[in-house]
Order: C-alpha cells, then sequence, then structure tokens
C-alpha cells in the first residue's frame, strides 16, 4: 500500500490525469513593466524584489535565443501565455489533493522520510516542514515566504550563483519568477531529513518559471530531492527554472532530480519544454552532488553545473537521459575549476529509442590558477530503433599542465541475441528491454534514495509499453 502511494505521488501513468475542477486565478500578458506590476500586487513582492525584476527587463533584448542547438526549437509566443496561476482560496485544496492526486499525505511514506513542498503551477499549496526544524535553525520554506519572513538573507544571496544576465531563459525567469523552494542549513548541522519538492503544472498554455535557492553553511550536510509532472494537453507547456546552490567551506549537498513532465505523444504533439540552469559553488573541502533522471518533456535543455571555487572541493554529475518517440534531450554539465586540488566526475547514461534524439554537452573548465586538479568524464549510449540518434560533444579547457582531465565514451545498441535469449526464459519482450536498460544504467539509479530507487525499473517499463503501441 505504502508502494502504490509512492508512485501515485510521481504521477507515474499519464493515463489517470486529472482534468481541473477547481477554479484558478490567472495572469496573462506580454514581458512588459505592466506585467511586473501586476504580479507585485498579487505577490506582495519587497522592493528589492521588484527592482531586481526590473533590471532584469531592461537587458531582455540584448540577449537572444541560443541558436547553437541540432535541432529548431519550436515558435514560443511570450505575449500570449499564462505567466501566473494560483488556486483560489475558496476551493478545498486539502480534500482536492487527496481525491484527485489519490495521495493521503499523512501516511505517505515518502512524507515520513522527507520534508515535501507542493508547488502547483506559481504557488505553494502545501508544506510539511518538520517541527523540529525551527529548533534547529533549518530553514525549509516557499521561496516567497521567505521572502516576507527573512528578506535579508534572500536580498544576500539571490542572483549571485545564476545572474539576470547570464542567458536568454535566465534573465525571463529572473523578470517574472512567482515561486520555488528555499533551504538554508546553519552551521555544524546534518540534516538527516530528505527535503523534497513536487512541482506540477496543471493549467492549460501555462508556463512555469519556478526558481530554487539552496544555502548550505560550513561544516553543514543536505539531501534535496527534486520531482516534475505535468498534465497532458494538446498544446506545449513552458517550464524555465534557476536553481543556485552556495555550498561553503566542508559542506556537502546531494541533489537528486527526477524528472517526468509529459513528453507529448508518439508524433510531437504536447509536451512540455524545459529550459533549466543549474549551478551551485563549492568553497573549501565543500562537495556537490548532481544525481539526475530525465524521463520527461519534448524538449529539454538542461545542464547543471559547479564551479569550484575553492581548494579541494569536489563535484559529482550522475546523469540518465532516457527518451522515446519524438523527444528531444540536450543535457550534460559543466564543472569550473578555479581552486587547487579540485576534483570533478561525470557520468552519463543515455537510451535512446524511436525517433528521439539524445545530446550530451558537457564542458570541462580548468583555470591557469587550478593547481594539480582533476577530472574524469564517461559518457555512455543505448540506441534502440532504427531512427534513433545520440551524439556526445565534450569540451575540455585545460590551462594548467598540474593538471589532469581524461574523457571516455561509447555507444551500443541493445543487441538482438541479449532479448532472444531472455524471452527464452520466459520474459516478455517489455520485461527483456526493460531489464537491459537498467543493467545498463543500474550503477547511477542505485545512488537514488529508496523512494527514488523504486520507481525507476517501473518507469522504465511503462515508457517502453508505450512505445511499442505505435
Amino acid at each position: 500500500m505504502k508502494l502504490k502511494l509512492l508512485l501515485n505521488l510521481y504521477n507515474l501513468n499519464y493515463k489517470n490525469q486529472y482534468k481541473n475542477k477547481i477554479n484558478f486565478y490567472l495572469i496573462r500578458n506580454g514581458l512588459n513593466k505592466y506585467l511586473i506590476k501586476k504580479l507585485s500586487c498579487n505577490l506582495f513582492l519587497y522592493v528589492f524584489i521588484y527592482k531586481f525584476k526590473l533590471y532584469s527587463l531592461k537587458i531582455l533584448n540584448i540577449l537572444k535565443f541560443p541558436d547553437w542547438s541540432f535541432f529548431d526549437c519550436p515558435y514560443i509566443n511570450y505575449d500570449n501565455i499564462i505567466y501566473y496561476s494560483s488556486i483560489l482560496k475558496n476551493n478545498n485544496l486539502i480534500k482536492y489533493l487527496k481525491t484527485n492526486l489519490h495521495i493521503n499525505f499523512l501516511n505517505s511514506i515518502i512524507i515520513k522520510t522527507n520534508s515535501v513542498d507542493v508547488i502547483f503551477d506559481s504557488i505553494s499549496v502545501l508544506h510539511t516542514t518538520q517541527y523540529f526544524f525551527k529548533k534547529i535553525g533549518i530553514i525549509f520554506l516557499p521561496l516567497f515566504d521567505v521572502i516576507f519572513k527573512y528578506p535579508i538573507l534572500i536580498k544576500k544571496y539571490l542572483g549571485t550563483v545564476v545572474s539576470y544576465k547570464d542567458n536568454f531563459f535566465a534573465n525571463i525567469n529572473s523578470i517574472i519568477f512567482s515561486e520555488g523552494s528555499f533551504c538554508y542549513i546553519p552551521k555544524y548541522v546534518k540534516c538527516n531529513l530528505n527535503l523534497s519538492t513536487y512541482f506540477k503544472t496543471t493549467s492549460y498554455d501555462f508556463a512555469q518559471f519556478e526558481r530554487t535557492l539552496l544555502i548550505i553553511s560550513e561544516y553543514s550536510q543536505v539531501t534535496y530531492l527534486e520531482g516534475c509532472t505535468a498534465l497532458m494537453y494538446k498544446e506545449s507547456q513552458l517550464h524555465v527554472a534557476i536553481v543556485e546552490i552556495i555550498v561553503k567551506n566542508y559542506g556537502y549537498v546531494k541533489y537528486y532530480t527526477l524528472q517526468n513532465w509529459y513528453k507529448g505523444d508518439y508524433l510531437g504533439n504536447g509536451g512540455l519544454y524545459n529550459f533549466t540552469t543549474k549551478r551551485g559553488i563549492c568553497l573549501n573541502n565543500a562537495k556537490l552532488d548532481w544525481i539526475q533522471i530525465e524521463l520527461g518533456s519534448i524538449i529539454t535543455w538542461k545542464y547543471p553545473s559547479t564551479v569550484l571555487k575553492g581548494n579541494f572541493s569536489i563535484s559529482n554529475f550522475y546523469s540518465i537521459s532516457f527518451i522515446s518517440n519524438m523527444q528531444i534531450a540536450d543535457t550534460g554539465s559543466k564543472m569550473y575549476h578555479i581552486g587547487s586540488y579540485t576534483k570533478s566526475y561525470i557520468f552519463s547514461k543515455s537510451i535512446s529509442l524511436n525517433n528521439s534524439l539524445n545530446i550530451f554537452r558537457g564542458l570541462v573548465y580548468i583555470k591557469p590558477s587550478s593547481y594539480k586538479s582533476y577530472n574524469y568524464t564517461e559518457c555512455n549510449s543505448l540506441i534502440f530503433g532504427n531512427n534513433s540518434m545520440t551524439i556526445t560533444i565534450p569540451y575540455i579547457k585545460n590551462y594548467n599542465f598540474t593538471s589532469v582531465c581524461k574523457q571516455e565514451a561509447f555507444i551500443s545498441k541493445i543487441e538482438i541475441m541479449y532479448l532472444f535469449l531472455l524471452m527464452q526464459r520466459g520474459l516478455s519482450i517489455f520485461d527483456a528491454i526493460s531489464l537491459l536498460i537498467v543493467g545498463f544504467c543500474s550503477e547511477i539509479y542505485n545512488k537514488l534514495p529508496f523512494e527514488f530507487n523504486l520507481e525507476i525499473p517501473l518507469l522504465f517499463l511503462l515508457k517502453i509499453k508505450d512505445m511499442f503501441k505505435y
């Protein structure tokens, strides 16, 4: 029963997706000052947040839409999408969540081991912060709650890792971000509970602009989990996010992501466009681990990166990108070595089925000041189907002769002989392919916490069965 509740939480089967049965307050307008003012009226922004958004708007015309990819991104009309969507207060929200998401929040296993923030569209609708968090000084709240309660923290750290000048999508997010999660771990605190945020888009023709900020003080540790889903619509939705992580001296962060947005139909209609900027900074002896599973969205651009600023800092990146039908995933990681004796590891597994396109785009940049640093990059790809494609593009820039970079990559296909041997032992074609793919990815998904580890084989099996329908 607990496993069933857990799987329902992340909405693995899109056949059972519900349609909106409650009323929403929506804001639809172009990217201009009027939109910022309208958002400010609803969010009661502090002056510094309002100015932050206006500064971002001023340079919007300077930045251009990225044009370096292998495919043409569909045109997005930014003047005709919903930028803000919130559930009206007169709805019985908790009852709605239980009946439509089939979740009993009080009994679910994921609530007993995690503190969860549930974000629907543009607002946080449920937060299960444990009581003792306040006693030990941990702050884990929706971003705008923190803006009201701890504005000095936001003013000090917001935009310091990912600037509003960084790229086109980071600039758009900085103009109209509406909600996200904030976490602050004080010095010498090891958080034993996992902190988790669940993002869901529900409104039609909606764009979600979420912003997450994690601050980990000296000698502290935390595990953060992120899950994402979206409803099925014939028209595509948009998700533009920024994640900023600051890991101070001797701190440690594990950041998990399970992306399961709606991926569109087999012809490529619908689906969500996911353009995300994630970046962390590690100071002396700090460590940051990225572990992500990419399954959904019709188009994904995501390159979690780490700036190894301090000496002896470490960052690891583990990724599984499993796409099918008409999906396109342009993902990878970036490691910037600034401090001396820094280490980074990149392990990427990609699986491409049917007509999908999987691209790994990585960057390892070692500055002249980075003495005796080390990087190891391994990219493994698996293809199945006549029209599937995978591309690996590693960039290595090493400007210090004492530092070492190693890179390894291979591409393979699912062998018919292996499928034959498994099917001769009673497995179906779906189970045989799923078993091979799980074995291919096992060294990465075994690093996931127990809550996510149970889901991965089932997600793979559902995706393979969906592929064989067509």
